[in-house]
């Protein structure tokens, strides 16, 4: 029976962690709020947690304060808020996804933190090299984002260009290991990024929690929910499967 075909009571709880700041965030409270609209529950995870991932079935990557520099080999070289704790947990919580194979997705700070994570670097303040986009952060989707190259991301958006919305100052600038870029805004700033080998793994430069409104948007948490629940559902059907006999 598939998964579609089954009883919504048949289906597997699913658990997604939300990593963020120490204090929930209207981000945060959108980003859970998403993934419960596709029969997630949700787990906050606050800087510094201790917590066994294994019980996680995705995990995402909030966006807010600015990852500290020496993570990609460079000193400060703007005023920024900094959380090294939550540097860390991201960290450690990456490397345990990509260990159990969970899906992972980055928001923002999110996305940053993934291609950091795979040894790429960031530009620290993209604001003064902007000449065809804004200046300044835009809440509504009125940036112009360009979906490029065969994706997962343009499977699900099933469109060339989307509206999206910008409140970064930083974006990526050498892109990590095992990693392609998947949109660019109207500067080719990176705007989205996906793994290149099998986990589940997508970065978005925008905040698509803020844009639930729109259906484009809802589609991404739809396939990333889709997915966790896929692989529990995989992970449930080998562990029924019984051990060989000794004596067979």
């Amino acid at each position: 029976m598939s998964e579609i075909d089954r009883e919504p009571e048949e289906l597997p709880g699913l658990t997604i962690g939300i990593s963020g700041p120490s204090r929930k965030r209207t981000a945060d409270r959108l980003i859970s709020l998403a993934l419960r609209l596709h029969g997630a529950h949700t787990h906050f995870i606050r800087p510094g947690s201790r917590i066994d991932v294994s019980l996680l079935d995705g995990l995402v990557l909030s966006g807010g304060t600015h990852i500290h520099p020496e993570l990609y080999g460079q000193e400060p070289e703007i005023q920024a808020r900094y959380d090294q704790l939550r540097d860390q947990t991201d960290q450690m919580l990456l490397k345990e996804a990509e260990r159990l194979h969970l899906p992972v997705l980055g928001i923002c700070r999110g996305a940053q933190l993934i291609n950091v994570f795979r040894g790429g670097s960031l530009c620290q303040n993209v604001t003064p090299l902007r000449v065809n986009t804004r200046h300044r952060p835009l809440l509504l989707p009125m940036q112009t984002v360009q979906v490029v190259g065969p994706s997962r991301l343009g499977r699900i958006t099933r469109a060339r260009t989307i509206g999206a919305n910008r409140i970064h100052s930083q974006t990526i600038k050498w892109l990590g290991k095992d990693l392609k870029v998947t949109a660019v805004d109207n500067d080719l700033f990176v705007q989205a990024i996906e793994n290149t080998r099998g986990q589940w793994l997508m970065g978005l430069q925008w905040h698509p929690e803020y844009l639930l409104y729109q259906g484009v948007h809802r589609r991404i948490f739809a396939d990333f929910v889709h997915t966790a629940r896929r692989l529990k559902l995989a992970r449930l059907s080998r562990e029924d499967v019984p051990e060989p006999d000794d004596n067979s």
